[in-house]
């Protein structure tokens, strides 16, 4: 039973950050939103979703006021994610205030003892609430958002329980075609350990733009993430490389190499209308699942989202692996 409870720590530890991924609660880092995830998986100025706060509090505003997402994302082999959010306008002088609930299931495992006889099957998750508030310094295009975050996570009868929390600082203007906008996320602390040693939670410094065309209905996205560790590309086992006399070395990583790791793209066309297309491309991802004998196309993203009066459907494709695909489903509702 502890060989199984550790496996599956390891599994919720690091199957979200690919190689070198040191951190826990780092489901807080996958996101579930489908058209987030069309766009490269870390868009940061998508002004109208009322998931992106989530990510980004600082565009929280009047503009999201009542309206509801309903996300579910069909993760790697039997995990999944639910999630909610939620906008809520209190009155003019206070603002709006934003909230999300998000759970990921990693469904069902088998409980042996040392010997290896099954003693019966159990369950493990991570939870975490999200609230969420933004404010617009008086006579400028500049606001300044901040989420707080309960964080909870169980494997079998073990526990951890933390706190987190999110700032963004957002430059808007409705009359320039351009958003910018920094983000600090996941900051906290894990109060209660699973073991002895508390770790970090998932911190990550993103820059994020977006530019809408003047003439054609394209908006481009942009993102350099993980800001608070430039170094972030560590050498794959699997790409050693071998000589004749049976000498191996590990993969030599550029700075090129490393530096595009932290980027990632999309392209939204048609935004504004009733149905758009969405592409993305996540160059971390794409190097970190890239296979020397085979082409993946690991990092490409695709979706789409049809508008409906008042509802909205996206749905996302992510490409991982060729083992390994990911569909994300977001229903959006405006209940004004």
């Amino acid at each position: 039973m502890k060989k199984n409870l550790i496996l599956l720590y390891l599994i919720s530890s690091t199957i979200y950050s690919q190689v070198g991924g040191e951190s826990i609660y780092n489901f807080l880092n996958l996101t579930s939103s489908a058209r987030q995830a069309s766009l490269g998986g870390k868009t940061l100025t998508l002004l109208d979703d009322i998931n992106q706060p989530n990510w980004n509090p600082s565009i929280i505003s009047h503009t999201l006021n009542n309206q509801l997402a309903i996300n579910y994302i069909n993760y790697l082999a039997d995990i999944s994610l639910v999630s909610a959010s939620y906008a809520y306008l209190v009155n003019r002088n206070i603002g709006t205030i934003h909230s999300n609930i998000s759970y990921l299931n990693y469904g069902d495992f088998i409980s042996a003892d040392e010997e290896g006889n099954e003693t019966g099957s159990f369950k493990a998750y991570d939870f975490s609430i999200s609230i969420g508030y933004s404010y617009n310094f008086k006579n400028t295009d500049f606001y300044l958002g901040g989420n707080i975050k309960f964080i909870n996570s169980v494997i079998e009868n073990y526990s951890s329980f933390g706190m987190g929390a999110d700032i963004g600082l957002l430059y808007y203007n409705e009359h320039k075609p351009y958003v910018v906008t920094l983000v600090v996320r996941n900051m906290g602390y894990q109060i209660k350990v699973y073991e002895e040693i508390r770790e970090d939670l998932p911190l990550e410094i993103s820059l994020g733009t977006s530019y809408k065309l003047e003439n054609v209905p394209i908006t481009w996205h942009f993102v350099l993430d993980n800001l608070q560790n430039w170094d972030i590309a560590k050498s794959n086992p699997s790409n050693e490389t071998t000589t004749i006399d049976g000498e191996t070395s590990e993969e030599k990583i550029s700075v090129l190499e490393n530096g595009i790791r932290h980027f990632s793209l999309g392209a939204e066309l048609f935004p504004e209308k009733g149905f758009n297309l969405r592409f993305g491309y996540n160059f971390r991802r794409s190097k970190e699942l890239f296979l020397t004998d085979k082409r993946t196309f690991a990092g490409f993203t695709a979706g789409f989202g049809i508008k409906l009066n008042k509802l909205k459907f996206n749905y996302a494709f992510s490409k991982y692996h060729p083992a390994a695909n990911s569909s994300t489903f977001s229903l959006l509702v405006n209940l004004n």
